[in-house]
């Protein structure tokens, strides 16, 4: 098994404790509603959204994936800090064991906030992952990550 880790930062304009609850709190119903050509529904399997929570995501027909089931390590609403394991699903594609995440939400002095997030990926024997696929990933995580920022900017009351 080999581990590949990457960091990323992502910095928006909305308060952390703002896209903390709207991506941690709330992202179960909130997500699929923002971006519904890529994700059909969140489901929870077990739990109440704290450590050892199983959820379902359920890609969008238009996606390549069906689906990935992840599990809540641990959420922290003060320190604003979310960690997860994708543990399960066709993302994974028989090629990784799991894939962590542990994400902090930082406020910045104008208001806004940084992002920070490590990813963890374990593979599978000898399969080495390459560096368009973690490309990928962070492609997508920043996408997501925005696409929150945006409609909570467009939804101020939200």
């Amino acid at each position: 098994m080999g581990v590949v880790t990457y960091e990323m930062e992502v910095a928006t304009s909305v308060a952390a404790a703002k896209m903390f609850k709207a991506f941690v709190i709330d992202g179960s119903t909130l997500i699929p509603k923002i971006l519904p050509q890529g994700i059909k529904s969140i489901d929870i399997l077990e739990g109440d959204g704290g450590a050892g929570t199983i959820k379902q995501i359920n890609f969008a027909d238009a996606s390549h994936f069906n689906y990935a089931k992840e599990r809540t390590d641990a959420v922290d609403k003060e320190n604003l800090t979310y960690s997860y394991s994708m543990i399960e699903g066709d993302v994974l594609a028989e090629k990784l064991e799991k894939i962590t995440n542990e994400i902090k939400f930082e406020a910045t002095s104008d208001g806004g906030c940084v992002i920070k997030s490590l990813s963890t990926y374990y593979t599978i024997g000898d399969f080495e992952l390459k560096q368009e696929d973690i490309k990928a990933g962070k492609d997508k995580s920043m996408g997501l990550f925005k696409a929150v920022e945006g409609y909570l900017l467009a939804n101020p009351d939200a």
